[in-house]
């Protein structure tokens, strides 16, 4: 009976994620917010019920690879277009892009891995949200950023003949020494923690996250030493 109950919720919850998701008609009974919540929302999700193909209609099911191919096309557009927005807000700031980077790009896209953490340890799978924290990190750097910079360097340098890409960040080492410390740091509170999840482990994290944003921010703006040079006047 407790795997029925627990399975409920999940029809549930697909049933009003697709209400929700629905373009050509308005949510019901769901108050003036959420209704206002669709408006604003709504060519957005025109645009992507005209691109991509939904795979759970019965007659498009053997569309799925182009439905893969055009989710990648708009996640790559989208990224393009946040990092370019990101990009003008800093430089509109004077805010150096390694510090955007830490601070709102890194937050603004690891939001929704946060939120499928949450739910799965609220469904009683701690480890893996663990292991989808650490996982994505890892993918990201070394797939995410290897590839990109493997396919500039070898086939469209900046300058013919040399194979490299340079990277405008004086600071990089002092935030990779500051990440693997606090990599370290939260191994031993796992271990301090006997391997168990709670709310002290969270309060453990956020402050130690404080700390590494704090550091790599200063850092980055030069408050202990020079580490980039200032932006170039117009």
């Amino acid at each position: 009976m407790a795997k029925v109950g627990q399975m409920l919720p999940s029809g549930t919850d697909k049933q009003e994620s697709s209400e929700e998701y629905s373009v050509f008609s308005l949510p019901r009974g769901k108050g003036v917010w959420r209704v206002l919540s669709w408006i604003i929302v709504w060519p957005i999700h025109l645009v992507f019920f005209l691109t991509i193909p939904d795979c759970e209609r019965p007659a498009l099911k053997r569309w799925f690879p182009l439905t893969f191919l055009m989710c990648i096309v708009w996640i790559g557009s989208l990224s393009y277009v946040v990092a370019w927005t990101i990009t003008i807000i800093g430089d509109t700031l004077k805010i150096p892009d390694s510090v955007m980077g830490i601070t709102f790009l890194a937050a603004g896209t690891s939001v929704p891995e946060a939120v499928s953490s949450v739910i799965v340890a609220k469904q009683g799978h701690g480890s893996m949200g663990i292991s989808n924290s650490i996982g994505s990190n890892t993918f990201d750097i070394l797939l995410c950023l290897g590839l990109p910079w493997l396919i500039k360097a070898s086939l469209l340098p900046s300058v013919p003949g040399h194979h490299s890409i340079t990277i405008n960040s004086r600071g990089l080492e002092y935030s990779a020494i500051s990440l693997l410390s606090t990599l370290l740091l939260l191994y031993l509170t796992f271990a301090c923690n006997r391997f168990k999840l709670d709310r002290k482990v969270g309060i453990a994290c956020l402050c130690m996250y404080a700390v590494f944003l704090l550091l790599a921010s200063l850092i980055e703006l030069n408050a202990f030493f020079v580490v980039n040079l200032p932006t170039c006047g117009r």
